[in-house]
C-alpha cells in the first residue's frame, strides 16, 4: 500500500502541493516466517518510517498557509535537502527488509545480515544464555541416556546389528543438533559484544589482584601468608596458590607465598616464574597468627585446605556477587572461569623458561583443528582413579571430528596427547595411523614418578599445560589436577570453554571446595521419591554419563539417581570486596557494552 500526505500552504491564490509517499515495510503475512529474534528489526524499520514522517511533518508545518514567497522558496531548498536524507534512509531501510526476507527462512542465511544494522549496547539477557547453554547440555544428557541404554542391549547381543544401526543414527542427530546449537553464539549479534565483555572483566579481575599484591605500604599492609612446599605433585600445588590467593582477595590481604626448597626447584617459586608481588614479599617482623583466628590478625597464616577449620564460604565454587552478573553472559562455567583468572595471575613464566617452552612448541606440528588427550597413569590409577584404555578417549575424540566436519572442512585430525606414560604416544601411532598424533616422548618420561620433582619435569608439564589448553577441545580425567588445570587455563584463553572438554570420569571439581549443589528445575515423578520440588537443592556426587547423577536432597536428606536434565547448577554467590579504587576499564573510561 502506498500512504499520500498532503499539505497545502499558499500565499494570496498560489498553492504548494506536498506529496510524499510511504514505501512498503513488506506483506502483513511476512512475521509468519520471520525468525522470532529477527522480529524486532522489523519493528525497528516501521519506527524509522515513523520518524521520517514526523520530522517531515514538524519541517512543513510552520509554513503552512501564512508562508510569503521568500517563505515558499526557503521551504522547497529545505525540502529538497530533506528528500535527499530521507532517500539515503529509504535506502538502508530496503536493504535492511530485504536481508530479513533473505535470512527470514528455515534455511535462511544469519551471515549475510548487515552486524552494523542490529547494534546493541546491552548484550544478551541471562535468561536466553542460560536458556541457551541448557538447550546444549540436555542434548548431550539425552544422547548419554541412549547410548548407555542401547549400549546394554548391544552387550547382550539382542539384535546387535539393528541396535547399533538405530545409536549410529542418533549419534548423527545428536551431532547435527549440536552443531546447529554451537552456531547460535556466532550468528545471535553478540559475538563481538561476548568478546569485549569476557576481555574486560578479565582485565579488571587482573587490575584487582595487582593492586591487592602491590600495596602502598606493604610494612602496614594485612597479609596472609602461604607455604608452597605441599606433599603433592605441580597441578595440586597450583590449586593451593589458587585457594591462597582466593583467600587473600576476600579478605583484602596481600599475600605472602614461602616457596624456598620447593621440591621442583629448591631455589623457590621466583627463580621460575614472575614474583606474585612486585613490591611486597615479606611479613617482616610482625606475629603471624594461624588460620582461624579469634581477632583481625595483621598477618595470617593459612594451612592446607584439606585441613581447613571454619571452611570460609567464599571458596569455590563460590564466585564474585559483584562480577557474577556479567560472567554468566558470557561463560557457561564461572566457578572454573574465576579461577582461570587466578592461573592467569600466577602462572607467568620467567624469560628463561618461557624461552624453552617456546623452542618446544616451535618443533611440533600444532596448528588448529586439534584435539588435546590428557592420559594419566602411573601413581593415580588404581588409587584416585581407574585405569582408561586409548579407545576411550578417542571415542570422544572422534566424535568432536565427526561434529566438527559438518560445518568445516579437516584437513588432518591432529591429537595432542600429553601422558605420564611414555608408552602411550606410540600405542596410539600404532592403533589409530589415521590421526595425526602430536607428543613429546622425552616429556612423559620425565613425568615419571622417580624423576617428576625436577626442573625438566616441571618445564615438559608446563609444555604439556600450555598445549592442551590451546587446544581446540581436550579429552581427560577430571580426578587428574593436570586435567582440571588444562581446563582452567583454557577458560583465560577464550570467551567461554565450558564446552570444550570431556572427562571421563569426575565432572569438574576444585580440590577441597564447598558443596557442589544443583538446583531443581522441573518438577516430574522421577523425582518423587527424593521429595523435590522446584527449587530443591540436590548435593550431587558425580554424573555418571548416562543421564543419571547421585545426589542428596539437601532439604529431605533422601540419597538416589537424579535425572541429570533436570537439575541445573546451583551458581554460590559471594559478597568478595569490589575494589572500588581500582578503575572498572583500564583506561578509566566508563566503557558502555
Amino acid at each position: 500500500m502506498r500512504a499520500v500526505l498532503l499539505s497545502r500552504c499558499g500565499h494570496g491564490s498560489d498553492n504548494v502541493l506536498v506529496i510524499m509517499k510511504q514505501y512498503p515495510v513488506g506483506h502483513a503475512t511476512v512475521n509468519d516466517y520471520l525468525m522470532m529474534y529477527l522480529a524486532k528489526w522489523k519493528r525497528v524499520a516501521v519506527v524509522l518510517l515513523f520518524v521520517w514522517i514526523v520530522v517531515t511533518y514538524l519541517v512543513i508545518s510552520p509554513l503552512r498557509c501564512n508562508g510569503v514567497t521568500d517563505d515558499v522558496l526557503e521551504f522547497q531548498e529545505r525540502y529538497r535537502s530533506l528528500s535527499s536524507q530521507l532517500e539515503s534512509l529509504r535506502q538502508q531501510h530496503s536493504n535492511l527488509i530485504a536481508q530479513i526476507r533473505k535470512s527470514s527462512g528455515l534455511n535462511g542465511n544469519l551471515k549475510d545480515l548487515d552486524p552494523s544494522l542490529f547494534e546493541s549496547a546491552q548484550g544478551p539477557s541471562e535468561e536466553y544464555e542460560n536458556l541457551r547453554r541448557r538447550i546444549y547440555s540436555n542434548t548431550k544428557e539425552i544422547w548419554y541416556y541412549i547410548s548407555h541404554e542401547i549400549g546394554k542391549l548391544i552387550a547382550d547381543e539382542v539384535k546387535v546389528d539393528a541396535l547399533q544401526a538405530i545409536l549410529n543414527q542418533v549419534a548423527d542427530r545428536k551431532r547435527s543438533l549440536l552443531s546447529d546449537q554451537q552456531k547460535l553464539p556466532e550468528l545471535d549479534g553478540y559475538k563481538e559484544w561476548r568478546e569485549t565483555e569476557a576481555a574486560n572483566v578479565s582485565e579488571l579481575v587482573q587490575r584487582r589482584l595487582k593492586h591487592l599484591q602491590n600495596p602502598v605500604d606493604c610494612r602496614e599492609a594485612r597479609k596472609v601468608i602461604c607455604n608452597l612446599n605441599k606433599g603433592c605433585g605441580f597441578g595440586c600445588q597450583l590449586h593451593h596458590i589458587v585457594y591462597c590467593l582466593i583467600f587473600a582477595y576476600a579478605t583484602e590481604r596481600t599475600l605472602i607465598l614461602n616457596s624456598k626448597g620447593w621440591r621442583y626447584n629448591s631455589k623457590g617459586w621466583d627463580y621460575v616464574f614472575h614474583p606474585i608481588s612486585d613490591s611486597c614479599t615479606t611479613a617482616y617482623d610482625d606475629k603471624v597468627m594461624p588460620w582461624p583466628v579469634s581477632y583481625d590478625a595483621k598477618v595470617v597464616s593459612l594451612p592446607f585446605i584439606d585441613s581447613i577449620s571454619q571452611k570460609p564460604k567464599f571458596l569455590p565454587l563460590a564466585i564474585p556477587k559483584d562480577l557474577a552478573h556479567r560472567i554468566v553472559r558470557f561463560n557457561g562455567d564461572p566457578a572454573s572461569w574465576w579461577i582461570g583468572q587466578m592461573l592467569k595471575y600466577i602462572l607467568k613464566p620467567r624469560t628463561n623458561m618461557q624461552k624453552a617452552i617456546n623452542e618446544t612448541i616451535a618443533n611440533m606440528n600444532f596448528k588448529s583443528p586439534i584435539v588435546g588427550v590428557h592420559i594419566r597413569r602411573t601413581d593415580k590409577v588404581g588409587t584416585e582413579a581407574a585405569f582408561h584404555h586409548i579407545h576411550e578417549y578417542m571415542t570422544h575424540v572422534k566424535d568432536y571430528y565427526d561434529e566438527l566436519e559438518l560445518t568445516h572442512p579437516v584437513d588432518k585430525r591432529r591429537v595432542y596427547l600429553a601422558s605420564d606414560d611414555a608408552n602411550v604416544l606410540e600405542d596410539a601411532r600404532k592403533k589409530y595411523p589415521e590421526y595425526e598424533f602430536i607428543g613429546d616422548a622425552s616429556i612423559a618420561k620425565t613425568a615419571a614418578t622417580h624423576r617428576r620433582y625436577t626442573p625438566l619435569s616441571l618445564a615438559g608439564l608446563l609444555v604439556d599445560l600450555h598445549m592442551l589448553s590451546s587446544c581446540d577441545y581436550i579429552v581427560c580425567t577430571f580426578s587428574s589436577q593436570v586435567g582440571r588445570v588444562a581446563y582452567e587455563i583454557m577458560q583465560t584463553n577464550r570467551v567461554d570453554a565450558s564446552n570444550s572438554f570431556f572427562s571421563l570420569d569426575d565432572i569438574y571439581y576444585f580440590g577441597g571446595q564447598n558443596a557442589h549443589d544443583r538446583v531443581v528445575g522441573v518438577s516430574a515423578h522421577e523425582l518423587s521419591f527424593f521429595g523435590s520440588p522446584v527449587g530443591d537443592l540436590i548435593g550431587v556426587a558425580g554424573n555418571h554419563w548416562n543421564g543419571f547423577g547421585r545426589g542428596t536432597n539437601k532439604r529431605t536428606n533422601l540419597n538416589g539417581l537424579i535425572p541429570w536434565y533436570k537439575t541445573a547448577d546451583h551458581l554460590v554467590l559471594y559478597p568478595f570486596p569490589e575494589y572500588k579504587q581500582v578503575p572498572l576499564y583500564s583506561d578509566t573510561r566508563q566503557k558502555g557494552l
